[in-house]
């Protein structure tokens, strides 16, 4: 066990414009998982997010509702809070941007950045809507791409071409609000300027960001950072900025600013200091994001805590997008659906457990693959570890007065089996890679499942009632270790396990009690099936009606609000298309299909092979197979071999070892990818997915 750590966790500040969807759960139930395991292991961990309250489009619903942005604000605020309580996120202080705290540290900011020299004047110029009486945020404009003609593309990127262009480029541009023709207006704002912070911020980023980020952000640093635009006009809800009358904040500077309001509310609120946390060396900083505000947090944010004087966060943990069955979440599908609904058709802890089954801890997106959901959660959670509470502990109720015995020599031995899976499974969990973890709790419930059906208790119950009771005893005393790797991940589940046993509270020294010779409580139901009548009704019940627009991309505050804020633009460069497709081989015959035996393994470790250019040598857990070996020529495409630990790959089970100069090579892995593109590897191919075997 690790000494007793001080640790501030955040996730990104949910927008007050829209509900919550399953899309953004991506990134609060994983931050959920990972303080629930610190405050398990004994951490003081302190879990803070609010609401990211200011900007145009809340501000035009607002008056589109008749109502003041305040009063939009705080409805939201309740509607999201309601949503992760039911969806069992635990947030120690869930805040909102439009605080005093957040204004008195935005203008503390703002006037170390004055001091520094870094803020700078620019005029440059904008549309601006005479009807609305504003100038147009870029998702404000609609109009023809300058680039390629493309029609109905939005002030800041074409959605066709890639490219990237200010609003005022648009051709025949039309403001989204009334549809009237917007004119060019000049006007000035202020801006942070980077440059200065060139060498800070080169050698800040990779170390405290992941190589991938840091390699795509280092690309821009081969050349003079440009400023940060962080004004806006007037009319615009957010805090005026001092000494500039009719400029405010820009939304993006005050939004990660509320990470420190939101704690120093619960500092006030819990008779703790600010600077005991925040401002404390020893103290653990973390935020979690998703990969679209990746410029914001580290290459905006640590510029701005710098010049201010700030501690930085110690590491920005990046996730990737949800996709739902393969595609991007659509309304006219029924995919993009918002937690309210999901929670009006299915269990919380369903999603939890299939989030956490996916989750490897890097950028990835993550797929939510519904069959395979129904099944996991089913064949899982339901069929394999809650079987073992509820063979075992109605059982010991009905027919044993409900009363733990003694564990034998092969009863002990179980539990330390359980036991000994502590520390890794611990690790998995600090790394983020809850995927694993739930490999390994699962193999642990498949050892209680094998011991209980080989002891047979349901027969020994009619002849032998206390070797019954001493399978039972060492069955239950399994499934609670379990559950207690399970509780950060499933806290309601957890609880009542906990209650089944008898007891108040789990920490993780509770993995070293064992629960005999004493009574067992009333079982209750953990977890019940889920049916695909139930997905079915949840997808129907999230469809748009006629007329509503479909398609949604996963969009972020980042494309919600971006201007022309300099190093806020992608690079614009079109999509690669294949140019070289290779012709099919001849072909084969179905019976000949048939004879590939395909399994699921999870890659335990990869490493480059010495004096080989392509070769990778890959390490499978194959489950009942036990480990294979695999050496696969990707090396091209996965130069970063750890890129693909964790990750669950189809592979061919049954094809015949292969002698090779570098060792035995016992399978073969799928990946997927177009040929002639990159080498022909995009990814492995996981179990819920399809694609060509590439080799």
């Amino acid at each position: 066990m690790d000494e007793k750590r001080k640790i501030v966790v955040t996730s990104a500040l949910p927008y007050a414009n829209g509900d919550i969807h399953l899309g953004h759960l991506v990134e609060y139930v994983q931050t959920d998982f990972w303080v629930r395991f610190q405050k398990l292991r004994g951490h003081e961990c302190i879990y803070v997010c609010a609401d990211d309250t200011h900007g145009t489009p809340v501000m035009i619903r607002a008056r589109k509702e008749g109502i003041a942005p305040e009063d939009l604000i705080a409805r939201m605020h309740a509607i999201h809070l309601k949503d992760f309580t039911d969806f069992q996120v635990a947030f120690d202080n869930y805040y909102t941007t439009n605080s005093p705290e957040n204004k008195a540290f935005s203008e503390q900011v703002f006037a170390a950045m004055e001091k520094s020299g870094g803020i700078t004047k620019k005029t440059s110029p904008q549309l601006y809507c005479e009807h609305c009486k504003m100038f147009l945020p870029d998702r404000f404009v609609k109009g023809t791409c300058p680039k390629c003609g493309a029609e109905g593309q939005y002030g800041d990127s074409c959605d066709h071409c890639g490219s990237t262009y200010g609003a005022e480029e648009l051709v025949s541009p039309k403001c989204t609000t009334c549809g009237g023709t917007p004119v060019v207006r000049d006007s000035e704002h202020l801006y942070f300027e980077l440059e200065p912070q060139h060498a800070y911020l080169e050698k800040w980023i990779p170390a405290h960001t992941t190589s991938d980020v840091s390699n795509k952000l280092l690309e821009w640093f081969a050349e003079p950072l440009r400023g940060w635009c962080i004004s806006r006009d007037a009319p615009y809800f957010g805090f005026e900025i001092p000494g500039h009358k009719d400029k405010f904040f820009y939304v993006w500077v005050d939004a990660p600013i509320g990470y420190l309001a939101s704690l120093k509310n619960w500092c006030e609120r819990n008779g703790q200091k600010f600077e005991d946390w925040w401002q404390n060396p020893s103290v653990e900083r973390y935020h979690f994001i998703g990969k679209d505000i990746i410029r914001f947090h580290c290459l905006f944010w640590p510029g701005m805590l710098h010049v201010a004087g700030f501690e930085q966060p110690n590491k920005i943990f990046v996730h990737g997008f949800l996709t739902v069955n393969g595609e991007k979440m659509s309304k006219s599908k029924g995919t993009f659906v918002n937690a309210r609904t999901y929670l009006d058709n299915l269990p919380p802890e369903a999603l939890r457990y299939y989030y956490a089954a996916k989750l490897g801890g890097t950028t990835d997106d993550m797929d939510l693959n519904l069959a395979d959901f129904v099944q996991r959660v089913n064949s899982d959670l339901v069929g394999k570890i809650t079987n073992i509470a509820s063979r075992g502990g109605q059982m010991l109720q009905k027919r044993l007065e409900g009363r733990l015995g003694r564990l034998d020599e092969e009863g002990r031995a179980l539990i330390q089996k359980c036991r000994d899976a502590s520390e890794t499974i611990a690790k998995f969990y600090e790394d983020r890679r809850f995927n694993q973890v739930i490999v390994e709790i699962c193999r642990l419930a498949d050892a209680a499942n094998e011991y209980f059906d080989r002891r047979e208790p349901w027969k020994t119950v009619k002849i032998d009632a206390e070797t019954t009771r001493t399978t039972l005893t060492a069955a239950l005393n399994a499934f609670r270790l379990i559950a207690i790797y399970l509780k950060p991940i499933l806290p309601a589940y957890a609880d009542k396990a906990m209650k089944l046993f008898g007891e108040a509270e789990w920490n993780w020294a509770s993995l070293n009690e064992t629960r005999e010779a004493c009574a067992l409580g009333q079982y209750e139901y953990l977890a019940s099936r889920i049916e695909t009548a139930q997905v079915d009704a949840m997808i129907a019940a999230a469809k748009v009606k006629p007329g509503e627009s479909g398609e949604v991309s996963h969009e972020s505050r980042a494309s919600k609000n971006k201007g022309k804020e300099g190093t806020d633009g992608d690079s614009g460069a079109p999509t690669p298309q294949p140019t070289d497709v290779p012709s099919l081989k001849a072909e084969i015959a179905f019976p000949d299909f048939e004879k590939l035996d395909l399994r699921v393994g999870v890659v335990e470790s990869c490493e480059i092979v010495p004096k080989s250019s392509k070769l990778l040598k890959v390490v499978l857990d194959a489950g009942g197979l036990g480990k294979r070996t695999i050496f696969s020529g990707i090396r091209g495409a996965y130069p970063d071999p750890a890129a693909l630990v964790g990750k669950e790959v189809v592979f061919v089970a049954n094809l015949a070892p292969r002698k090779m100069s570098v060792g035995v090579s016992e399978g073969m892995i799928l990946f997927a990818g177009t040929p002639g593109v990159g080498g022909g590897v995009v990814s492995p191919v996981s179990a819920a997915g399809a694609g060509a075997a590439v080799t």
